[in-house]
């Protein structure tokens, strides 16, 4: 299995607490929360990650190179931002399989990496991996049809729903028809216009999810992956 990890953010809401280092590389007990990610995704069979970086990227490649925990890794660097959409598309050269993973690398979601898999080998079509949420305020909402997608809400709705996880599998030609002019956003630009012109899945987990993007969640993290409330040592830069 192969797997694109977006790692190009800027991180600009978590400045407050970590500073010179990109968003998936904040230090959670003293490990870059990337590890967590890249282990993750090595136990459950993934074998090649393409690593899309840009802001402070040689911090990245220098930190893990072309190994890790059995992983092949190869990287697509930007010279300047293209977007969510614009970095999957560029990394999509350095991959080889049919279909990719794709997820983002500040974002952590205990996946059933097999279960997906096996759903793509049925199915052979585009999925958009979903969770359920209490309150969907902070996400796009993902309104939903038995397993399929119809169509992406914006941010702003209240109460419980189906949310994009930010985590797809996708057919390695999925662009073969153009891509939008870079930057883009895979969500925004192209997977909401996707999904109304091509049968697109959903696949809900029942995973563990943290986006570190915002300090609260951040924060969180180190009680999820170390089991214990963050301390100054446990966020303190890394050398």
């Amino acid at each position: 299995m192969e797997a694109i990890v977006l790692a190009g953010g800027f991180g600009t809401r978590l400045r407050a607490l970590v500073a010179d280092v990109p968003k998936p590389m904040a230090p959670v007990g003293g490990r870059p929360f990337l590890e967590y990610v890249l282990g993750s995704l090595a136990a459950k069979g993934v074998q090649h990650v393409v690593l899309s970086v840009g802001y402070l990227g040689d911090t990245i490649s220098k930190h893990f190179g072309t190994r890790f925990e059995g992983l092949a890794l190869d990287y697509a660097v930007e010279a300047e931002p293209l977007g969510t959409g614009g970095a999957v598309a560029a990394s999509l050269a350095l991959c080889t399989a049919d279909h990719q993973l794709v997820l983002n690398g500040d974002t952590f979601v205990d996946l059933e990496v097999q279960a997906l898999e096996r759903h793509w080998q049925s199915h052979r079509r585009a999925v958009i991996v979903t969770r359920e949420v209490p309150d969907v305020n902070r996400y796009g909402q993902l309104q939903v049809q038995g397993q399929r997608v119809l169509s992406f809400s914006e941010k702003g709705g209240r109460g419980p729903g189906i949310i994009n996880a930010g985590v797809y599998v996708l057919p390695r030609s999925i662009f073969a028809q153009g891509t939008p002019p870079t930057p883009f956003s895979i969500e925004t630009d192209f997977l909401a216009v996707y999904v109304g012109q091509h049968h697109t899945d959903t696949f809900v987990t029942r995973g563990e999810f943290i986006d570190i993007g915002v300090p609260d969640d951040y924060l969180r993290a180190h009680t999820l992956c170390l089991g214990r409330p963050p301390t100054a040592s446990s966020i303190h830069p890394l050398n």
